[in-house]
């Protein structure tokens, strides 16, 4: 019995070590200035997830600690604009100060996720790429409510050359200021 357990586990496990995930470019930026990059940015898009499930007017607000690392709160509202409003709180680090653009992020304990600034306008800070090690996480975002349809595209398409889904990505609703 213990026998075909094992055999079927060790076939489990191998179908899904040859199960190939897409390639992506997880090249992070080599600069970012966190004064800069502090404050609140909108969620233009997204690649969906059940922790962000129905909310629009998402926004993220960072603000750094006094002991280097950064305060997270994310926020938005269920469903409408009138919806339940929800809201997380976490933290995040950069790891090795050799790779700015790679940050960690917790919303729970001590188990951090990747946080990859992966395209970021390090002039006026309007927009950023964000990804993680993994092809299943994608989030564009603005300093404002709107982005610039231009910008949006360079960032779908950037988003698109580095092995992304693009078509994954959902709109999420802003509101109009």
């Amino acid at each position: 019995m213990f026998r075909k357990f094992a055999y079927s586990i060790s076939i489990l496990i191998l179908l899904f070590s040859c199960s190939e995930k897409p390639t992506i470019d997880t090249r992070t930026v080599s600069s970012v200035d966190l004064n800069k990059y502090m404050g609140t940015w909108y969620e233009i898009a997204r690649f969906q997830h059940s922790f962000e499930k129905d909310l629009v007017g998402v926004t993220a607000n960072y603000k750094l600690r006094d002991d280097g690392k950064i305060r997270v709160l994310n926020s938005g509202w269920k469903g409408t604009f009138e919806g339940e409003f929800d809201a997380a709180r976490g933290v995040a680090k950069i790891p090795d100060p050799a790779e700015p653009g790679k940050l960690k992020v917790s919303f729970f304990l001590f188990f951090y996720s990747d946080y990859y600034i992966l395209e970021l306008d390090t002039t006026n800070y309007e927009y950023a790429l964000i990804g993680s090690s993994t092809p299943d996480y994608l989030w564009i975002l603005g300093n404002s409510p709107q982005m610039d349809p231009a910008i949006y595209k360079m960032l779908v398409d950037k988003a698109a050359e580095r092995g992304y889904d693009v078509s994954k990505l959902y709109k999420v609703p802003q509101p109009q200021l």
